[in-house]
């Protein structure tokens, strides 16, 4: 079984990107389940609280999280051309302490749906930055790029644009032999952490 954890980011209720994650639970291979963490308790990131005991519980559930699983998924969505602060700061949160942080050697999947017709493209160029800053390992593909989501999904937040459902099928399959191929087992990192 390949576990990924999934997050979005974008904290409405209503977020493409957690749509987007959403249909990637659906259409997940078997053999592949995705859990999907919300990023909404974690607070902005203060290097004063970044120690062992200091930090915030919700902090620390997102690093467990993270060492527990195989591969991490991230939909972002583009705010100003960039990935969003919500985003960045859980990452920033994350990537300590340098190189020895639950995303070193992680294997990641980048996605993003938005009502532009571009999609996501230019956040995602973006976060591959700040992945590689992070010594993570992002999918070496394009990603998932869904523009004019807003005909993509109905109003319940279903993805019903079968050529996009069945591309998102391929990128979780993708991703998960990516991940078996470059990643530690969850338990290796583990014992070594």
């Amino acid at each position: 079984m390949t576990h990924i954890l999934g997050i979005a980011g974008s904290l409405r209720d209503q977020s493409l990107n957690r749509w987007l994650l959403e249909a990637a639970r659906e259409v997940a291979p078997e053999g592949v389940s995705i859990e999907i963490f919300d990023l909404g308790e974690i607070p902005l990131y203060n290097a004063d609280l970044d120690s062992d005991g200091a930090r915030p519980a919700s902090v620390e559930r997102f690093k467990d999280a993270l060492t527990a699983t195989d591969a991490l998924l991230i939909a972002t969505p583009e705010y100003n051309y960039t990935i969003p602060g919500v985003l960045q700061n859980a990452l920033d949160w994350a990537s300590r302490p340098a190189r020895r942080s639950p995303l070193s050697g992680k294997p990641v999947g980048i996605m993003g749906a938005s009502p532009g017709s571009i999609g996501t493209a230019r956040a995602q160029e973006h976060l591959k930055l700040v992945l590689l800053a992070a010594l993570a390992l992002p999918l070496p593909h394009g990603g998932v790029v869904v523009g004019d989501a807003l005909r993509k999904f109905d109003e319940t937040g279903t993805l019903v644009d079968e050529p996009t459902r069945r591309f998102l099928a391929d990128y979780v399959q993708q991703l998960a032999a990516w991940a078996r191929r470059v990643g530690a087992p969850a338990e290796a990192v583990q014992a070594v952490g």
